[in-house]
């Protein structure tokens, strides 16, 4: 079998004579560990670099992805050629293993089960596959020469000459010829080999072959602890960006298999790389300078603040919303991907971040807000009166400079009763009843904190706000309902009578200045004249006195409004045969909105301005 590697006269050439003791002791001296405040620890590798490491395939939920058998790297055109293997140490600093000639330019990473090249329909690509059949096959089966060697110079050299492959098992090189489907098939081929043996591998090791070939160019297992790494380019290059997955990236990967299961995949790369494959896509590439630089210091605040985040799944952040969104350098898609404004951004605040106290501050954004954030202790429970102040609700004047480029706001989300219950019942919720009406309790920036469903059959459910979104599939939770919102809503204190002459409006339609001396029409003809205490009866037949208590706007929709005493905040009642939700913003309500930002830079406000505006009390400083 001839493999695609370097050759033994490549390798006198390059001067590549290192042992595995030597490159050991370098790395061990090179490791480096930094103590940022509010962060931990910090990996810097022995250039002085913060080294993040982002999963980009894994069991890990916030992985869309998942685990993968096979994973493909290629070679970005013009940003270097073939790769090293190896490891990352404890400072994340690359200890090179083995390397490829300068010509190969795809490889891919396998378990080490047997795996077949071909047309994957459930995928809708060619990759390797245990479900698969084809006359390309990689078997997990070799024959392995006796004894160990020194370096990867001795092993590649023996390896070329029986037409096998380097191998780094449990800390040592080994060289394996084949690789064989079964057991039986590796013993037949034993004839003609010096002292050898049949080895199979572990459910923790990895092969690297050559893309759509069986030829292994390097095989590692050092245990259900191993992590395999690939650096990208040996020529040099300035740059590397290699493709995975559909998406281009800087730095190197790593490899290994949880608990003896598929591959996860992490993207292992500078902050700084790491914040230009977040900030384009968190926030338009192209939009203002000062919006891209607040975007950059809020996305660099949390990946420093959360490194570690999903270490149990051997990787610090994940690049779904539920982290930051990360794709690398972008894909083949025109205007995709970082841009020189972003990228600029980046540049001009290397290092800055958002503190309170001394501390790395935990800031959080979304997309819009519809005119005001909200506190954190009303949407996640966080005790923002002792630990997290700056993530208090903010009024935002900003914003609504650009409703007119903002899709997602101002939105409007209507149900019919019955589509609001199986709403509802989708997520377990009144199930065997339907809805009654809602209790809206509104926070005083005008936000909806807590809704209270009320049933039928006479029970009740409290959503909160964390969940509002979900459980209703709306946008925000800055909203009202029927019309009925913030402005109508009760609040402990005040008088719940007008007075007299107040105006109370009628279906939305009218208003009347007080009640005396007013008429009422029934359904019958009948006139009757309003006294101090007048009634209205409901389309379910309840009847409600309207003198006392009730300052709401009526519904329009065969209901009434009845505002109830408050929980907290202002509460107001609203129930119907339609549920017309009409809101403003997108997302969590918490910290930062970018459309926010955008409009605050057109305005003239700096970067680091908008930051400190929507968490007050912070610093922006380098970490």
């Amino acid at each position: 079998m001839s493999v695609n590697r370097i050759t033994s006269k490549e390798l006198r050439e390059t001067g590549y004579i290192m042992g595995k003791r030597l490159i050991r002791l370098a790395a061990a001296a090179l490791a480096v560990c930094l103590m940022i405040p509010g962060a931990g620890a910090v990996t810097t590798n022995q250039y002085g670099d913060v080294v993040i490491r982002v999963g980009l395939a894994s069991s890990n939920a916030h992985v869309p992805t998942g685990e993968l058998e096979a994973a493909n790297l290629e070679n970005n055109t013009g940003y270097g050629s073939g790769y090293r293997f190896g490891y990352y140490d404890s400072g994340l600093n690359f200890v090179e293993l083995a390397r490829t000639g300068a010509s190969t330019t795809q490889v891919t990473v396998l378990k080490t089960q047997n795996l077949s090249y071909g047309y994957d329909s459930s995928l809708e690509k060619n990759t390797y596959s245990s479900s698969v059949v084809s006359n390309t096959t990689v078997g997990c089966f070799h024959i392995r020469l006796d004894g160990s060697f020194p370096t990867y110079t001795d092993a590649a050299m023996a390896a070329d000459s029986y037409g096998g492959f380097v191998a780094w098992i449990d800390g040592a090189y080994q060289v394996r010829v084949g690789a064989y489907t079964s057991k039986e098939a590796a013993e037949a081929a034993l004839g003609g080999l010096p002292a050898s043996q049949v080895v199979g591998t572990s459910s923790y090791g990895m092969s690297v072959v050559k893309t759509g070939t069986s030829q292994i160019l390097f095989q590692y297992d050092c245990g259900e602890s191993g992590r395999l790494a690939i650096q990208p380019d040996v020529t040099g290059a300035g740059e590397t960006r290699t493709w995975f997955a559909g998406y281009k990236y800087r730095g190197g990967f790593q490899y290994h298999r949880r608990g003896g299961g598929n591959l996860t995949v992490v993207n292992v790369l500078g902050l700084e790389d790491y914040i230009n494959g977040v900030a384009c896509y968190e926030m338009g590439r192209e939009w203002p300078l000062e919006a891209l630089k607040a975007q950059a210091i809020c996305a660099r605040t949390y990946v420093m603040k959360n490194l570690g985040k999903h270490e149990s799944y051997g990787f610090d952040i994940c690049t779904s919303a539920s982290c930051q969104v990360y794709h690398g350098m972008g894909s083949n898609k025109p205007n995709y991907g970082p841009s020189s404004t972003s990228m600029q951004a980046v540049a001009e605040t290397a290092g800055m971040v958002a503190k309170y106290n001394g501390r790395l501050a935990e800031v959080f954004y979304s997309s819009s807000f519809g005119g005001a954030s909200e506190n954190a202790k009303y949407v996640w429970g966080t005790d923002t009166v002792n630990e997290y102040p700056y993530l208090c609700g903010v009024e935002d004047p900003y914003e609504a400079d650009l409703n007119d480029r903002n899709d997602m706001s101002p939105w409007t989300k209507t149900y019919t009763a019955a589509q609001l219950t199986q709403q509802l019942q989708k997520h377990g919720l009144g199930v065997g009843t339907s809805v009654k009406s809602l209790d809206l309790t509104y926070s005083q920036l005008g936000n909806v904190i807590q809704v209270a469903v009320r049933w039928a059959n006479g029970q009740s459910t409290t959503i909160s706000a964390s969940n509002i979104r979900s459980r209703f599939d709306v946008n925000s939770i800055r909203f009202t309902v029927n019309g009925a919102g913030a402005s109508d809503a009760v609040t402990p204190g005040q008088p719940t009578t007008p007075p007299a002459g107040e105006d109370i409006f009628v279906n939305d339609t009218g208003k009347l200045n007080g009640l005396k001396d007013k008429y009422v029409l029934s359904g019958t003809g009948t006139v009757s004249q309003l006294g101090e205490s007048a009634y209205v009866i409901s389309g379910t037949g309840t009847i409600s006195e309207i003198g006392r208590g009730i300052t709401g706007t009526g519904n329009g929709n065969g209901g009434t409004t009845a505002i109830t005493p408050p929980v907290g905040g202002g509460t107001v009642t609203v129930s119907g045969s339609t549920y017309v939700f009409s809101g403003g913003g997108w997302g969590h309500q918490v910290g930062m909105s970018q459309y926010g930002a955008n409009a605050m830079a057109r305005r003239g406000f700096a970067g680091d301005e908008i930051v400190k505006f929507y968490f007050p009390g912070v610093q922006v400083s380098h970490y």
